[in-house]
């Protein structure tokens, strides 16, 4: 075994635990789960052991699909959050398509509630999640210690899990098991930063000392989760390319940490996501009503019709576009765009189906929507899996109209199914749909946060549309493009060798 180990220091990491809040399929708000419940299956195709650490939530408990078992190594252990001492009750399970291995964090007190981040019914974040997520942490690495399983690197995602940095600085400095151990803290939305009173510190037993002016625990008297991530990891990365120069040119994109992303530019970079092409493929995809392929598409127009009856539209719309929209309904995902230019759009030759859930204000927003124009807009305010994957495969075009993306997932997905993306110019939907001229391209984009903007990029694709060769053309030449894992994963694995080289050279 040391003969082995050290063999793999020299040619790169072969354990890398991921830390994160989310993880398809058991538990998942947003793309954070999806990447990382795809990442760790793409990494173990090349070599890599990937391990994933995830909160035990009330639903993960409860849920029968993916039975999990106590962990026989650790079945339980005590974590001190200040004069405070809560048990976590460790579970593990193991996927059996990749043999990617999964432990959950569990704990009565802090996880068996409802929601994920936040209370479903009034859509308002739990008030103690610093806490929450600090006992998560410190429990997680309290794991590995007891595990014994030598680490490489520890990978860390969004604000929920970046304090481990600082933890492993500060507490663990000293720990033999943890000193030659990298860390990468990935950004997929820097938005949500995990600001929370000073008192954090004093539960996550990291010493006054360190909370100064221009420390990085310190961010205007409170601790910021995400800057001690940024300023503490080896390195940085972000979830496209484009995002990562955006983050950095001000407040629009940086949220108030533009300056320190500045400050770490030599060790930010962004590797854009891909999707699990075993989940999203329409030749193969169970949820969808008839399969279909580049080469036959026939499938995709009974996928159309039973689309239209689903949202309650009559016939099957004969030659009108559906426009699909899947989406968190929260400020970023521009759903105020399509309210101003609402009275426009029912102008058009179309039909609109969203899915989604989110802030209650975007809930009555597309209600009173829905009621002024029933036979243009159908919505569901849910999350639902099996309908997100029916919208993909029987839309037209599919619209994202994002405030900011830092990649976005749909557009991948939608590319898959040959259901044409209508985005804004920024972040990953920049990095990932090409615009359409003619024989080339692959969406349709506009640049400007505007509904007239938008509006536009909606014609331009009616235009198309309305000339079933260059259309058919367009969806096959979409459906041709490569956005799986295998790409980004070898840029991870890249990633992960110069933090590793780093420390052990």
């Amino acid at each position: 075994m040391p003969e082995f180990r050290e063999f793999m220091h020299q040619n790169g990491p072969s354990t890398v635990v991921m830390f994160s809040a989310e993880a398809a399929p058991f538990a998942k708000v947003g793309g954070m789960g999806d990447v990382v419940g795809a990442l760790p299956k793409a990494l173990a195709k090349l070599g890599i052991h990937p391990l994933v650490v995830i909160p035990a939530y009330g639903a993960v408990l409860r849920q029968d699909r993916f039975p999990l078992g106590a962990c026989g190594a650790v079945p339980h252990l005590d974590v001190s959050l200040g004069s405070e001492t809560e048990r976590a009750e460790i579970y593990q399970a193991r996927s059996d398509a990749s043999g990617v291995d999964f432990y959950f964090i569990g704990s009565r007190t802090y996880f068996n509630r409802p929601g994920i981040y936040g209370d479903p019914d009034t859509g308002e974040g739990y008030r103690d999640n610093g806490k929450r997520f600090l006992f998560f942490m410190k429990a997680g690495l309290e794991l590995l210690l007891r595990l014994n399983t030598p680490v490489d690197i520890i990978h860390c995602h969004d604000s929920h899990t970046a304090l481990i940095p600082g933890l492993l600085r500060t507490n663990y400095d000293r720990s033999p098991f943890f000193k030659k151990a990298g860390t990468l803290f990935t950004i997929h939305n820097l938005a949500y930063q995990g600001v929370y009173s000073r008192k954090v510190l004093h539960y996550a037993g990291i010493d006054d000392e360190h909370f100064f002016p221009m420390s990085p625990f310190e961010y205007w008297d409170k601790v910021n989760f995400m800057k001690a991530g940024i300023l503490i990891s080896d390195k940085v990365n972000t979830v496209s390319e484009t995002y990562a120069l955006e983050i950095q040119t001000g407040h629009e994109f940086g949220h108030g940490l533009e300056g320190v992303l500045r400050s770490r530019s030599m060790d930010l970079s962004g590797i854009v996501n891909g999707i699990d092409y075993e989940e999203w493929n329409p030749r193969t995809d169970p949820f969808i009503q008839a399969s279909f392929s580049g080469d036959d598409l026939s499938g995709k127009g009974k996928c159309k019709d039973f689309l239209l009856r689903r949202f309650g539209f009559p016939g099957t719309g004969g030659r009108a576009p559906v426009i699909g929209i899947v989406s968190r309904l929260a400020d970023q995902k521009g759903l105020e765009l399509i309210a101003d230019a609402a009275a426009e759009i029912m102008k058009l030759e179309m039909r609109m189906v969203i899915l989604g859930v989110g802030q209650l204000k975007y809930h009555e927003l597309l209600q009173d929507l829905a009621s002024k124009f029933p036979d243009r807009i159908g919505v569901n305010l849910s999350f639902d899996d099996a309908l997100a994957h029916e919208i993909m495969a029987g839309s037209d075009m599919f619209l994202m109209p994002s405030r900011y993306e830092p990649c976005g997932l749909s557009q991948l997905a939608s590319l898959r199914y040959g259901t044409i993306p209508i985005v804004r110019a920024t972040g990953g939907l920049a990095d990932t749909v090409v615009p359409y001229e003619e024989e080339n391209g692959t969406g349709f984009l506009f640049r400007g946060y505007s509904s007239g903007e938008m509006l536009e990029a909606l014609k331009r694709a009616l235009s198309v549309y309305s000339d079933p060769d260059r259309w058919r053309a367009l969806v096959r030449h979409a459906m041709a493009q490569d956005w799986s894992w295998d790409k980004s994963a070898e840029k991870y694995r890249r990633l992960y060798r110069s933090i590793h080289l780093k420390r052990h050279f």
